[in-house]
């Protein structure tokens, strides 16, 4: 059974905005723990400062230590349901905007993987998870949207080496093409009880910018200036399929734009991104 330590603290923009929040010891997973109090009142910050049953994209297992930030957030009703996977791209700039307040000589180093990490010097060092749950009334009819929002930052460590791609990695890297990274690594001494206070803060200001979903062309205009591979070649690749092309943008619902190498453009709805390389004269992934 997890247990409560009073780490954490909430900014006093975050408690001012009805946020709360509960702090966790060791737990399965922040999102777990997030789906088991759905019944409470929101917007409800869950952290721990270690998880055996972390999770990432497409069940990718994470294995979670102390020393980095695990934390989730939920939010009752935020948009409507189609609009809810836009907040992988609030919680993001949230993320970035609160390790710079904490780090600001970090700045030029963090971007955004689409859709869902942020890179520093190129490594993973964040990663984020949205999961959703419809409620329903006694009669079964739809009342509400509940949304999970997972965080995860490497401040103090990091997996060593890279692993196979069909590997479990340890945290962000959830495949380890892009090696992972921590804050700490690059000269930034930021505890995860730092970086949670500054992005309680961030996140309550980057839900207001995105306003449900109306405010979403400031929320990718912003998201873009911090792309990573924007107009570069990549590869796409999802449960099925691999595909190559250059990063042409985001559509208007945040989906990636590929231009295919005959110059039509195709829109991704989900994948994994890397960058392409050349390696002995060739392009490869």
């Amino acid at each position: 059974m997890p247990f409560d330590l009073k780490l954490m603290e909430l900014d006093p923009i975050a408690f001012a905005a009805g946020v709360r929040l509960v702090e966790l010891n060791a737990v399965g997973s922040t999102n777990e723990e997030a789906r088991n109090r759905l019944g409470e009142r929101g917007p409800l910050w869950i952290t721990a400062l270690s998880q055996t049953r972390g999770r990432g994209r497409m069940g990718r297992t994470w294995n979670s230590p102390q020393g980095n930030l695990y934390a989730s957030l939920v939010l009752h009703d935020p948009s409507p349901i189609e609009q809810a996977p836009e907040l992988a791209f609030v919680t993001a700039l949230a993320v970035r905007d609160a390790i710079i307040a904490e780090a600001p000589a970090l700045e030029a180093k963090l971007t955004f993987k689409w859709p869902n990490d942020l890179l520093l010097a190129d490594e993973k060092c964040a990663g984020i998870l949205i999961e959703g749950e419809a409620r329903f009334d006694h009669a079964e009819k739809f009342h509400g949207l509940s949304v999970i929002v997972g965080i995860g930052v490497n401040c103090m460590r990091h997996p060593p080496t890279a692993l196979p791609e069909e590997a479990t990695s340890l945290f962000v890297g959830e495949t380890t093409s892009y090696p992972a990274t921590d804050l700490y690594a690059h000269g930034a001494d930021v505890t995860p009880e730092q970086l949670f206070r500054r992005l309680s803060a961030s996140m309550v200001t980057r839900i207001a910018q995105w306003k449900s979903g109306a405010g979403l062309p400031a929320i990718l205009h912003a998201w873009l200036a911090a792309a990573h591979c924007i107009g570069e070649p990549i590869t796409v690749r999802d449960l099925a399929r691999e595909k190559q092309g250059r990063f042409a943008g985001l559509d208007d619902k945040g989906r990636l734009l590929l231009e295919l190498p005959d110059g039509a453009i195709q829109t991704i709805a989900a994948g994994d991104v890397f960058p392409l390389k050349k390696s002995g004269g060739r392009i490869v992934g």
